[in-house]
């Protein structure tokens, strides 16, 4: 039994891919090492994916159950989200993700990037009758007008449909905070949507802080707390170079990930 994850790794021969769906496939790794590593994980649970470039049809993703802190550039599954059948394929992948990533990426050509995740503090949230996010500082005003809110929760994403309802859900936003689920972050890069994510957990971890003191919060006014979300959006390159710096620290620890 212990070397039933080796199931999901097969072997990929490297000199048939690019050095850009490479970087592609390092820097989607990193992201699966890194939410291990701040504790966003559900055992061997969630997905992200990634279209490669070219914009065609395909996207990679994590195989089937494994865990974050073992998935390297090699293990990600090259998928096609034209492939209607592709769940009765051998080596299928997770059908959840299957269900979510595959639509969200074929009907919003701009989510590039697709993180989903039941991290801890987006999923406390998420699980409040009113899960939006006030603006109460800089980091959650960051998030006005910019997040998608999903209050149907109904089961599991095991359906085409319901990958379809997600999809349209989400729309354009970066960030879909899923009722009584958890949370999916988009963005053009791998870096970009990590920043995302990143910050978006953030900003549920103050504002459940702020809960817990049970004191009335002191939300910003709309001015005030668009004029700051306007001023997120002079923070060029903010995203690649966090990432970047987390990266140098992976490649200090457990460079295995690139792999």
């Amino acid at each position: 039994m212990r070397d039933i994850w080796k199931m999901n790794r097969p072997a990929l021969d490297r000199s048939s891919i690019s050095e850009e769906e490479w970087a592609l496939r390092s820097d989607l790794a990193a992201a699966f090492r890194l939410a291990y590593q701040f504790g966003w994980t559900e055992s061997v649970g969630n997905h992200f994916s990634a279209v490669l470039p070219g914009g065609g049809t395909t996207f990679l993703m994590n195989p089937f159950w494994m865990l974050f802190s073992e998935i390297r550039a090699s293990d990600l599954m090259q998928l096609d989200w034209s492939e209607t059948d592709r769940m009765e394929k051998p080596n299928p992948p997770d059908l959840s993700g299957w269900c979510i990533h595959s639509r969200i990426h074929a009907l919003n050509p701009a989510a590039k990037v697709v993180l989903h995740i039941h991290s801890p503090y987006a999923t406390a949230l998420a699980g409040l009758k009113d899960p939006r996010i006030k603006p109460i500082d800089q980091v959650t005003a960051r998030f006005v007008n910019r997040v998608a809110y999903d209050l149907d929760f109904d089961d599991v994403a095991i359906s085409t449909a319901e990958g379809d309802r997600l999809a349209a859900k989400i729309g354009q936003m970066p960030i879909l905070m899923m009722g009584n689920h958890g949370v999916t972050a988009c963005g053009a890069t791998v870096a970009e949507a990590f920043e995302e994510l990143y910050l978006f957990e953030r900003a549920c971890r103050i504002l459940v802080m702020a809960y817990n003191t049970g004191q009335p919060l002191n939300i910003l006014s709309d001015s005030v707390a668009h004029k700051v979300s306007g001023g997120w959006e002079g923070c060029h390159n903010m995203a690649h170079f966090h990432f970047a710096q987390l990266r140098f620290g992976l490649d200090r620890s457990n460079s295995d990930y690139t792999s």
